[in-house]
């Protein structure tokens, strides 16, 4: 029995994740696996109601879980400095989820805006609790000519050699050849030559995976141009944040975009969450597409343990691309969330 955290948060968050538990219920009902979840409302309701996003206990209370399961979070109403650093950013950084996983895979029938016979499969390894998102810095002479703003980039030897060693064990682990650094040292001649020295001396560890080393400019071109050529890219918090981004839009949108946020020592809860935000745009519409949600569920599976239902998971998933019948409208259907989310659990018991 696992024991997981619920956070459907705000938008579409609650739309997707309604359909997530649909499939975490048949699996109770069909796998040797079983979950007891509870549904936690920490969201922009409830920062309006108490003036906090989540309970003075709240990371107490969650660190108790085998995993956390994340929808989205943002709303008009509330500062989106305040919703992320008020509840995300304490979770990644109080449970050391230093990892941030985000898979790049062209599913079958799924057809993305690039060349339809690419074989597009790599993963994104962010570091995800220091680096350019640190809240380090501040502001002076407000209103007045003067007025600047100082953003400190803190990056440690630790963070970055764990970073590093988490994509190398990564690679092997999934018979994956290469790994490319993302980097920025031509310019960002302080913390990013750091960045790479470190990367670097892991890399000499590990001799039996190439590595390779790419400006951060020129890797977003290459991801358009020849994305079936990378395996596992390892980058900080800030360049993996915007290549994860780029990489969902050459594989079908953000509504293909799962991630999870790991840590791997497993001595805190890891959390699940796809990477579309709220999408107050189509909120209450009931067209958000759940399948990165729903992705997300398999990479927590892969994560306790289960590969095997992480891979049916993810079968089903394509099977119901390639059928086209039961998509929503940002890949190309007419079905809602919750048509789509019934449509995927009779595929993965059919």
């Amino acid at each position: 029995m696992y024991s997981l955290a619920v956070i459907p948060g705000d938008g579409v968050g609650k739309e997707v994740m309604k359909e997530a538990l649909k499939v975490i219920d048949a699996m109770n009902e069909r796998e040797s696996i079983a979950f007891d979840y509870d549904i936690f409302d920490w969201n922009s309701d409830y920062y309006l109601a108490y003036g906090r996003m989540m309970p003075e206990d709240g990371l107490e209370i969650l660190k108790n879980y085998d995993a956390i399961l994340f929808g989205a979070i943002g709303d008009s109403r509330v500062p989106d400095q305040v919703s992320i650093w008020e509840l995300i950013m304490p979770i990644r950084k109080t449970f050391k989820q230093y990892v941030n996983i985000r898979p790049v895979k062209l599913l079958d029938g799924l057809a993305g805006p690039l060349k339809s016979d690419r074989n597009i499969d790599f993963v994104i390894l962010r570091e995800n609790t220091e680096g350019e998102y640190s809240d380090v810095g501040g502001t002076m002479f407000t209103g007045e000519n003067r007025e600047l703003a100082v953003q400190n980039n803190i990056m440690t030897k630790q963070g970055i050699t764990q970073i590093s060693e988490y994509a190398f064990n990564y690679a092997r682990s999934h018979d994956f050849q290469k790994v490319t650094n993302a980097t920025k040292s031509n310019a960002i001649i302080h913390v990013m030559k750091f960045w790479d020295t470190v990367v670097e001396e892991v890399a000499e560890k590990h001799p039996d995976i190439d590595y390779e080393k790419y400006y951060i400019d020129a890797l977003a071109a290459y991801f358009v141009q020849r994305p079936e050529s990378f395996d596992v890219v390892v980058a900080s918090n800030l360049f993996g944040d915007i290549l994860s981004d780029l990489g969902s839009a050459i594989v079908g949108g953000l509504g293909m975009a799962p991630s999870g946020n790991i840590n791997p020592e497993k001595e805190f809860p890891s959390m699940f969450e796809p990477v579309h935000g709220s999408a107050p745009d189509i909120a209450g519409k009931g067209i958000a597409n759940p399948l990165a949600q729903i992705w997300s569920v398999a990479l927590m599976l892969d994560h306790l343990g289960r590969k095997d239902l992480h891979d049916q998971l993810v079968a089903a998933m394509e099977s119901l691309l390639q059928e086209k019948q039961t998509l929503t409208p940002d890949i190309g259907g007419a079905a809602t969330t919750e048509e789509v989310g019934s449509a995927l659990i009779a595929k993965l018991y059919e």
